[in-house]
């Protein structure tokens, strides 16, 4: 049964820097052991979401709550019950992987907590780097170290804002198993990411931000098929497109349309030749969140 409280409610949030809205009356709620991801185009106010969620940043206006507790007024209680992994590289060089973990744990009053240290350090692959400086470690284990550092304290919001933004594939998979057995078990996952294809195998709902409003909001499942249910894509030879196809993307020399089954793909093509156009490499696949994606913001493929 789904808890009654919101596991992240955001109220009607406003974030200015001065003259420019960061993010613009944002409301939005997060269930109790939800998969839920956060996207947008660089700049549209993820981050600064994230930041204000976590009490790094202060709300211009409006409120942020995790189980109830509000970020500003009641800190302590929302920082205890939230994981955060953020974009950057942050790392204290003078500590070994598993005393950064033990320094982290006593942060949130964990004393003795290496059994679930151990734990963390075999699910991200880090058992061999455990007694290494932080400083002689590669960017990906870094990013692994911050990763367990976010979920020490066993929090029931995990926040991930770009986990795996240039880390091998390896890391990619062993989080995810590892993030998903989490969810498995009830905790609350937020994504932001720019690897789609994580997020719409991921996620069950999604929400779209541009501009610091959110432009949708549904279950993945919705949005793949609110719009075009396939995409037609080719190499145009010769000719220009009509006008009606305005909206189409254009990728590495290849054209996509959205079409909506087999009657509009047939009118598509007689549209094409009709004005003349001569074209290549005919492909027609399902569409995916990407698509749905590049729609909402606008943005060529």
């Amino acid at each position: 049964m789904m808890s009654p409280t919101p596991a992240v409610h955001f109220d009607r949030v406003v974030k200015q820097y001065g003259r420019q809205t960061a993010v613009d009356g944002v409301s939005l709620d997060l269930a109790e052991g939800e998969f839920f991801g956060l996207l947008g185009p660089n700049g549209a106010g993820k981050t600064t979401l994230i930041s204000m969620l976590a009490g790094l940043t202060r709300p211009t206006a409006g409120a942020v709550r995790v189980h109830g507790h509000d970020v500003q007024t009641d800190a302590a209680a929302a920082r205890r019950l939230l994981g955060v992994v953020p974009q950057e590289l942050v790392f204290d060089p003078f500590f070994t992987v598993r005393q950064v973990l033990r320094i982290q744990s006593g942060y949130f009053g964990f004393r003795r907590n290496d059994v679930w240290i151990d734990e963390l350090l075999h699910n991200l692959g880090l058992t061999p780097q455990a007694d290494k400086n932080m400083r002689a470690l590669s960017g990906g284990m870094k990013r692994r170290v911050m990763v367990a550092q976010a979920l020490v304290h066993r929090p029931q919001v995990i926040v991930l804002d770009e986990p795996t933004a240039g880390v091998d594939v390896e890391l990619r998979q062993s989080l995810w198993e590892f993030i998903a057995r989490l969810n498995a078990e009830g905790h609350t996952v937020l994504l932001t990411t720019h690897y789609l294809e994580e997020a719409e195998a991921l996620c069950k709902r999604i929400a779209v931000i541009k501009g610091g409003k959110i432009v949708a909001l549904d279950r993945t499942e919705a949005l793949l098929q609110r719009f075009a249910s396939s995409v037609l894509s080719f190499r145009l030879l010769k000719g220009t497109l009509p006008a009606a196809f305005a909206q189409a993307q254009e990728q590495s020399g290849r054209t996509a349309l959205a079409v909506r089954g087999p009657v509009d793909v047939e009118q598509t093509l007689a549209a094409l030749r009709q004005a003349g156009c001569d074209i290549d490499e005919l492909e027609l696949r399902r569409a995916d969140l990407e698509d749905v994606f590049l729609e909402l913001i606008g943005a060529a493929r």
